[in-house]
């Protein structure tokens, strides 16, 4: 049962759920879809990977970006959830004194733990289910192993759009498609945590 926490971002306060060992020796950010289109930290996506992190021994964070559920604010225009992950990432690093942090989201979350990801010292692996690769570039990650989850019927990121991406990333990206997925990717929880569980454990 995750602990209801909530970490400063900037001058507001985020709503979270911290799961998992306090003496880990590895944890997990979990950014949502769209804050505009529904999206929160309970989405059945984010709740997948969270289980994922968890099976993998992470201490896992999920949080709602400002104005989303408890959090204070609202829609920060992308920037402003950039800023959200950040102060996640150094929300859960006190946690587990200066341990690697997973990085992962689904849609909006997943270009937004790219973004930041690429940059966060902290952050070891990232993790990008059905990112809006159609209508956005595919930040570059550096030195970092990138798994990018989407399904095949995806129109926010087609299978053009993902061979790209695997291409760019090159031996350090990892892409998996879920034949039959659409962006929503409703009854495919499973099998995006199984994907995940096997990366984390990768060494």
């Amino acid at each position: 049962m995750a602990e209801s926490v909530s970490f400063a971002s900037g001058v507001l306060r985020l709503e979270a759920g911290l799961d998992g060992p306090p003496d880990a020796a590895r944890a997990a950010v979990i950014c949502h879809p769209h804050p505009l289109y529904g999206g929160n930290m309970d989405n059945n996506v984010v709740e997948a990977i969270a289980r994922a992190c968890l099976a993998a021994g992470c201490l896992t964070l999920r949080f709602n970006f400002r104005g989303v559920g408890a959090s204070d604010g609202g829609y920060g225009d992308f920037t402003g959830e950039c800023d959200d992950a950040r102060a996640a990432l150094a929300f859960v690093g006190e946690r587990v004194s200066g341990a690697p942090v997973v990085l992962a989201g689904y849609s909006f979350g997943a270009l937004v733990a790219l973004t930041v990801g690429a940059s966060a010292p902290a952050v070891d692996r990232i993790v990008a289910v059905a990112p809006p690769l159609a209508s956005a570039p595919l930040p570059a990650v550096g030195d970092k192993p990138v798994l990018i989850v989407a399904g095949d019927r995806d129109s926010y990121c087609s299978a053009d759009a993902l061979s790209r991406a695997g291409d760019a990333l090159g031996v350090l990206g990892v892409t998996r498609t879920l034949r039959g997925g659409d962006h929503f990717l409703v009854g495919r929880e499973d099998e995006i945590a199984a994907l995940v569980e096997a990366f984390l454990g990768e060494r």
